[in-house]
């Protein structure tokens, strides 16, 4: 008599496997078992790798997974975009294999935890500064005039400091709605550093970190870069900050910003290229590289890190981790260069591989 068998198979990173088959004996059976067996072990060798952090990388990081996975279907890599704080938070309490930075991490933080952590820049990009504006005109602004839109000191597109940056260009007495990060941020960390570079009284004020406290009543919050794109495309008369990627990506337009010798550039992966190659990268590679010497440098540009252990717990899996990483550094610039951002010069690139041959397993 046949026999109907189901197997449901959960299998990690996939959709449940189902089979059904009908034996009728018992080494139809067997060989049913065997299939299933044979299933259920490739499922388990898959090596699940968990990452948390910046959302300012997380257009590269999705694309690299999805070709890293593509060419080692055993490595399993998936990335939580709750931002910059978030990722060192889940990272000093051992809830992930790596984090993901936009700040590199404070020596207190560091001292924290229960190992030693090196943090590794994976890719450097610009922070776009989005408006929505009638007509959307192609805009120039300068580090003052924004650091006074969010200390609440300019409130109309008309005013006349932003009119002396843009001659010829009709401005509406729209008021203006600076939109912010409400969580912890690294874009944030790379927004305020500029803006203290070029201020006093930001920096006196509100200072600088992931996490800031911005002036009483002003403007909107938006959740994630991609929740600051989505505020500024909703809202007439908006502005804020976010990775160039998600202002591309929601075509967005985002001002022209004056450089430290007084050119206006707009963020593109040449102009961040150029801030990047005047940075001094010290041995620990925390630098910043925000309104940057050079005729072509994009002021508010930044790196972001991918934090880890040096000592991983699990030979296989921390081997599996420091893999990914290798690719990410070396082969992984080639594809986020197509996402607007600079790729990492060779230079960089094998210091890095240099200090990911120190972790101990």
């Amino acid at each position: 008599m046949k026999k109907s068998i189901l197997l449901v198979l959960g299998i990690s990173g996939m959709a449940s496997v189902i089979i059904l088959a009908v034996a009728n004996s018992k080494r139809h059976l067997a060989m049913i078992g065997s299939a299933a067996l044979l299933i259920a072990t490739n499922a388990q060798a898959q090596t699940l790798i968990n990452g948390a952090g910046s959302t300012f990388d997380y257009p590269a990081i999705t694309k690299w997974r999805e070709a890293y996975q593509a060419a080692h279907p055993d490595v399993n890599i998936n990335y939580a975009s709750i931002g910059s704080g978030g990722g060192q938070k889940q990272l000093l309490n051992q809830t992930v294999d790596f984090g993901a930075s936009d700040a590199p991490m404070k020596d207190e933080q560091l001292a924290q935890a229960p190992g030693k952590i090196i943090q590794l820049p994976i890719v450097a990009g610009g922070v776009a500064i989005m408006y929505n504006l009638p007509g959307s005109p192609k805009l120039k602004l300068d580090g003052d005039t924004l650091a006074n839109i969010y200390l609440g000191n300019i409130t109309a597109w008309n005013d006349p400091k932003i009119a002396v940056l843009n001659p010829g260009v009709s401005l509406p007495s729209l008021p203006i709605v600076p939109v912010h990060r409400t969580e912890s941020s690294g874009t944030t960390f790379i927004f305020s550093d500029y803006l203290s570079s070029i201020s006093p009284v930001w920096a006196d004020t509100v200072g600088k970190g992931t996490a800031i406290k911005w002036p009483a009543g002003i403007g909107l919050g938006g959740k994630g870069s991609e929740g600051v794109a989505g505020q500024v495309k909703q809202t007439s008369g908006s502005i804020g900050y976010g990775e160039l990627a998600y202002a591309d990506e929601s075509k967005i337009p985002y001002a022209d910003m004056k450089n430290s010798v007084g050119n206006f550039v707009s963020p593109a992966s040449s102009s961040v290229s150029a801030a990047l190659a005047t940075a001094k990268i010290p041995d620990d590679f925390r630098f910043s590289m925000v309104n940057s010497p050079g005729a072509d440098s994009y002021p508010i540009a930044g790196a972001s890190w991918v934090l880890i252990y040096q000592t991983q717990k699990n030979s296989d899996h921390g081997h599996k981790l420091v893999d990914f990483l290798k690719w990410a550094i070396t082969d992984g610039q080639k594809i986020s260069s197509t996402l607007d951002y600079a790729p990492l010069p060779d230079s960089i690139q094998q210091r890095e591989l240099a200090l990911l041959g120190t972790v101990k397993y």
